[in-house]
């Protein structure tokens, strides 16, 4: 009910105090997501007036930002070629990683807005692309000195996640910092809230292994990611085309429209052998285990887009046996017309998804097969679901569909891949078994060397006592001796 309240007063509040305060399409946003102020509220422990508070200020900061117009064609063109500051990778708890190379930014007045800019660009594509996933930011200082902090830009960055992004990040690891920089630290720590200090990490080159894998972390820092900064395009959009069911497919745009025509072709015979009906299909969650060789999860949760519905909604659940790697997708068509689909992944060398593009008819639905074929599911490993409407149903080309739709026209859905709560219930189960059998054979070692130890000493009293006894009937001999008369 305090929640409930707390919404209703803020919008209330925004509603009354909007004209020509702020951008309309902020107000409208906090009007119609209630999530949005659901993360203010909690970022501000429920406190209304404290969450009106940070609204306002980051309401006001947007508009005069103009941070809704903020656009790839707005940024000057020489601060995506720097390579300053960038999204790529993913921590151990798979947020996404957001780099700032604290040696190649250098204080100058007349860039600082277009910089905040940039910054905000990163952050605004990430929400719209990654809407409520955390980010962890990461300020890599190797080989950075004085010339390169700029303390107002800090303040700005810390602003970001403190004011106009709440319950944006994940956590501040700050790599390498050199020694001489420690006192501009401790005043960049008075700025941070007792939130975002808890996030902060100070890490050296061994450290930051703690946080994120090798596999993302670049060679300077011990890792071996090969990835090297380019400019254009973004490198942000680490989504590829998987691999089909025989292996590696060709590129996209060569190969995509006999991957469509042959994989559309066996998936209809596959999953249409009855007759289409006019509503999707039913989803039961089940374990199917007839058949030994492969243990199947169907989706108990649901995304309801506005073309797809998709299930499950946001994980893609995988077991930890080999007989256990595989994982489907729902996907059902809401709209009148025909829909085509592709599916796309962060990690296209380990997942075979049949089929990765396709369409489906109005009211039917289709199943896809995501097979793990190489590693274990990680939530690093990421699924993109996009969809279009096709408006001419007739012998259009998937790849051609793909080249003209229009990106305003495609809707996007994304997945993260995990092992099943089950599977990890088994694993759990099988090592406390495990642990458990080996604290039984410890103790029974202890026992057994308490046991011998106990021989031991018992051994040694019955000798002793033996010893006594002995010494017990000499004495008594003797005294028998001396008494007898002479």
């Amino acid at each position: 009910m305090g929640q409930k309240f707390g919404n209703i007063k803020i919008k209330t509040y925004l509603f009354v105090d909007s004209t020509d305060k702020y951008d309309s399409r902020d107000v409208e946003r906090i009007e119609q997501e209630d999530a949005l102020v659901e993360a203010y509220l909690t970022w501000r422990m429920y406190v209304v007036d404290d969450a009106l508070k940070m609204i306002d200020e980051s309401l006001l900061w947007r508009k005069e930002f103009g941070i809704n117009d903020v656009s790839e064609g707005t940024i000057p063109r020489w601060m995506f070629e720097s390579g300053a500051v960038f999204l790529h990778g993913y921590d151990r708890e798979g947020n996404k990683l957001f780099w700032f190379k604290v040696k190649l930014h250098t204080k100058d007045a007349k860039t600082v807005v277009d910089k905040k800019k940039y910054v905000a660009f990163w952050l605004e594509r990430y929400a719209k692309k990654e809407p409520g996933m955390p980010l962890t930011v990461v300020f890599d200082m190797t080989e950075s000195g004085l010339s390169n902090i700029d303390m107002d830009f800090v303040k700005y960055v810390i602003n970001c996640f403190k004011v106009y992004y709440p319950k944006f990040l994940s956590k501040m690891i700050i790599v390498e910092m050199p020694w001489i920089m420690n006192a501009a630290w401790k005043i960049i720590k008075s700025w941070l809230g007792p939130e975002a200090i808890a996030k902060l990490k100070f890490a050296t080159k061994a450290e930051v292994h703690t946080y994120i894998g090798a596999e993302h972390l670049p060679p300077h820092l011990g890792g071996s990611d090969p990835f090297k900064y380019t400019y254009p395009p973004l490198p942000d959009d680490d989504f590829q085309t998987p691999l089909c069911e025989n292996g590696p497919m060709a590129g996209e745009d060569d190969a995509e429209s006999k991957e469509g025509e042959m994989e559309s072709r066996d998936t209809l015979e596959s999953s249409f052998n009855s007759e289409i009906v006019a509503k999707p299909k039913k989803v039961n969650c089940f374990v199917n285990t007839s058949n030994k060789s492969f243990y199947f999860l169907k989706p108990l949760t649901t995304f309801k887009g506005l073309l797809l519905d998709v299930s499950p909604s946001e994980e893609l659940s995988f077991g930890s046996g080999e007989n256990e790697k595989k994982c489907l997708i729902i996907l059902s068509n809401v709209t009148k017309n025909q829909v085509a689909f592709k599916v796309r992944t962060t990690a296209p060398e380990k997942y075979r998804v049949k089929p990765s593009s396709s369409s489906c008819e109005p009211g039917a639905s289709v199943d896809i097969v995501v097979s793990l074929h190489g590693g274990t599911a990680s939530p690093q490993d990421r699924f993109l679901i996009m969809a279009a409407e096709m408006e001419n149903t007739g012998s259009q080309e998937l790849t051609q569909f793909w080249k003209d739709v229009q990106k305003n026209k495609v809707m996007e859905h994304r997945c993260v891949s995990v092992i099943s709560p089950l599977f990890l219930l088994l694993i759990k189960c099988e090592v406390d078994s495990e642990g458990q059998l080996h604290h039984l054979m410890a103790c029974n070692s202890r026992l057994e060397q308490k046991m011998n130890s106990c021989l031991w000493v018992q051994k040694v009293l019955t000798g002793l006592v033996l010893v006594l006894l002995a010494l017990n009937l000499l004495c008594l001999y003797l005294l028998g001796t001396a008494q007898q008369p002479s």
